[in-house]
């Protein structure tokens, strides 16, 4: 492995690293680089990086905790647990959005609270340094906005997983910190995991770098508001025990925080927008190795990026973490899928060129898809732009991404990805170093729209009436 990650950051520059391969229990660990420039200190499997929104899958095991004692319904309003703040509805038809909503990003909370932060740094989720952290309460005194009819559209927020945060507080009486050190971190050994970055040693804390033209330059720490999604911080070393425990069933050689079957419920499709997409679990991204199941989540803070991958029916995990990597947000999903297939032995998927076309669906899937949702939901628009048009040119459909990006402008060609579904398509991205992906064509269920899906996320993008291009 060691001659893997070599190779990996000869590719990808980048200021620190460190992997680890966790399989039936065993942890193999590679290091690579400076935890600390200035220090030249080097990465060890014991230095703390900052791990963002991996956060978000502890506060999932908090909350699922509660669950199996009976202190929360996953189906009842959130509102029914929440004291610090409430979840106010934009439409007065709008259902409730209950704890299951909020565990998979379809509560119609929207990517930012409040829009006018979207240009602030993390959104406005974040403080200066020195600056004291407001309490959730006061963040949003006025209540946190829902703006879609819970259960209908995925969202990704950090703003449903502070709420989750904010539950687990209200119901225990123990503020989150304390409560995961002491029910999710210790239980699994993971004593150098924490929410509180103050706690983490100066000498044991990796430093945040961006790239630049005069090289590896400090990020300036900024302390998370909504740090049940993404404050978090910890070491490959504890890391390598969490994903032991979730390989097995919830428990690793120092204890266990949840019941196996609990584990597999998460674990397991709780929404999906169109069959053919791994969609969400409670608090993981699903997703396919080959035929081989996984669960997965990345993490995205100013100068630093964090992956992990679990295959609970290989008994095999990944974990990367990287500081001063120059867009690792996206690359390293690519990079880390990459090891996964290798340490599984799978090969990664290809596009396919034996498959013909079946140009009587083309009426049915060119058009313009447009994205629901706020403007202010960053880092969709980023994802897909104004929007995407497929349309047909020499005699081929392309998606054409409604970005500044010429070569996503131009268009990628669709290539078909099955001999039994005419609907599915593979898009190749290897120039921007993510690989290759599904793209899927349907309807929605509720609306029977025409609608595009991609597998990497379970975002859905419906077709406009009157656009239709050949």
């Amino acid at each position: 492995m060691a001659a893997r990650v070599a190779e990996l950051f000869n590719r990808r520059p980048v200021v620190g690293a460190v992997v680890a391969v966790v399989r039936d229990g065993e942890v193999e660990f590679a290091r690579h680089g400076l935890a600390d420039v200035a220090a030249h200190r080097p990465v060890t499997e014991d230095t703390v990086f900052r791990i963002a929104s991996i956060t978000k899958t502890f506060t999932a095991i908090a909350v699922l905790q509660l669950w199996e004692r009976g202190l929360i319904d996953l189906d009842a309003p959130a509102n029914d647990y929440l004291r610090g703040f409430r979840l106010v509805a934009d439409d007065v038809d709008f259902g409730s959005a209950t704890v299951r909503h909020l565990l998979t990003h379809t509560s119609g909370i929207g990517e930012t609270a409040y829009p006018w932060h979207a240009l602030r740094p993390d959104f406005g989720e974040s403080v200066r340094p020195g600056s004291p952290v407001p309490a959730l309460g006061e963040y949003y005194r006025h209540g946190l906005r829902v703006q879609a009819e819970p259960g209908t559209r995925w969202t990704y927020t950090d703003h449903g997983f502070a709420t989750l945060g904010q539950i687990v507080t209200d119901v225990t009486g123990i503020p989150l910190a304390e409560y995961l050190r002491a029910h999710v971190f210790r239980p699994l050994g993971m004593f150098d995991t924490t929410l509180t970055s103050a706690d983490v040693p100066r000498v044991d804390r990796a430093t945040g770098y961006t790239l630049g033209a005069r090289g590896p330059e400090p990020v300036v720490h900024r302390e998370m508001i909504t740090a049940a999604a993404s404050s978090a911080c910890s070491s490959a070393r504890d890391m390598a025990r969490y994903l032991s425990a979730l390989l097995a069933g919830g428990r690793n050689d120092h204890g266990r925080v949840l019941e196996s079957d609990t584990l597999a419920m998460m674990f397991a499709p709780q929404y999906q927008p169109d069959p053919r997409v791994p969609g969400m679990g409670l608090g993981f991204f699903r997703g396919l190795v080959g035929a081989h199941r996984v669960v997965e989540h990345q993490g995205i803070l100013p100068g630093f990026n964090s992956q992990i991958w679990v295959a609970p029916d290989d008994r095999t995990g990944v974990l990367v973490f990287v500081t001063g990597g120059h867009r690792a947000l996206l690359w390293l999903p690519a990079e880390t899928s990459t090891l996964m297939h290798d340490v599984i032995g799978v090969p990664e998927p290809t596009v396919r060129t034996d498959i013909p076309h079946h140009p009587e669906i083309w009426t049915e899937i060119c058009g313009h898809y447009r994205l629901p949702g706020s403007l202010a939901d960053i880092r969709a628009r980023a994802m897909v732009g104004a929007g995407i048009e497929v349309r047909i040119r020499a005699g081929q459909p392309v998606l054409r991404v409604l970005t500044p990006v010429p070569s996503l402008l131009r268009g990628l060609p669709l290539h078909p990805d099955d001999p039994d579904d005419p609907r599915a398509f593979r898009i190749d991205l290897t120039r921007f170093g993510i690989g290759t992906g599904r793209i899927l064509f349907g309807r929605e269920s509720s609306t029977g729209t025409a609608a595009l899906y991609f597998d990497l996320h379970p975002l859905t993008m419906v077709r406009r009436t009157g656009w239709l291009r050949r």
